[in-house]
């Protein structure tokens, strides 16, 4: 494999790329530029304290360390996915069982099928690309679901008195709002290779790995997101709809 090496060099070229995003947003008067600061500071902050930590937990393979270090990952993902619910009760509750649940899952069959191994340095990067993309697929659904919930509230309530249950008036919703949040997953399914080459592919060919291997990989990931936003989405949806009625099966 060959060596590569980030020097502060190309890293400053790299900022410089982050000011011209800056001055686009200045000269356009975007109003982003906040949020640009934020995020680069937050990266670099973030980024540079989890490396340092993953490199402890690789050298020290522990399991309850490794389970930590999960457990975060899944604590911080629900957290997110929860600020984009807008008033859904529990939905940091549901968000964290519905990304624990997505994330365990699709990592148990990667371990049993031996696709994966129970090391740090595979199962911490692994849970992060799941848990990440289950936490945009679960707060695109409740996006959706706040938006359909308030704009479709007269055909919900009419369905209601025509004697459906929760669940019946509220399907179409459900079933619309778990399609929002898998769409980005199968977008890219489908232009993987031809627009894009992932993280995962050009990691390992960056490594040195031969591209047909590093494919494999890329194949693997990509069903295992798909898996994994789709479990997350639907569990999410169904759990956080009730919510929407008080207990006299009416729409708050």
């Amino acid at each position: 494999m060959t060596d590569l090496i980030v020097s502060p060099t190309a890293l400053g070229f790299a900022v410089v790329l982050v000011l011209v995003a800056l001055g686009v947003n200045l000269r356009e008067k975007i109003g982003l530029e906040r949020d640009l600061v934020v995020g680069v500071l937050r990266a670099v902050v973030q980024l540079t304290v989890v490396g340092y930590v993953l490199t402890y937990i690789i050298r020290v393979d522990r399991l309850w360390l490794t389970a930590l270090m999960v457990a975060i990952i899944l604590f911080n993902a629900a957290l997110n996915a929860r600020k984009r619910a807008n008033g859904i009760p529990h939905a940091f509750a549901i968000s964290l069982l519905a990304i624990g649940t997505a994330t365990v899952t699709t990592i148990t069959l990667l371990v049993v099928a031996r696709a994966v191994r129970f090391t740090p340095s595979q199962i911490v990067p692994i849970s992060g690309m799941i848990s990440s993309n289950a936490m945009v697929a679960i707060g695109l659904a409740y996006r959706s679901m706040n938006a359909s919930f308030h704009d479709q509230r007269q055909g919900v309530m009419e369905r209601l008195a025509l004697g459906a249950d929760l669940k019946q008036a509220s399907r179409h919703i459900v079933q619309a709002a778990i399609r929002t949040g898998m769409a980005p997953t199968i977008d890219s399914a489908k232009t993987v290779g031809i627009v894009s080459l992932p993280g995962m592919m050009s990691g390992l060919i960056f490594a040195g790995v031969d591209p047909t291997k590093a494919i494999m990989y890329q194949i693997m990931v990509t069903f295992m997101l798909m898996a994994a936003t789709s479990i997350g989405s639907v569990i999410a949806c169904y759990l956080a709809y009730p919510g929407y009625y008080n207990d006299d099966m009416q729409l708050k």
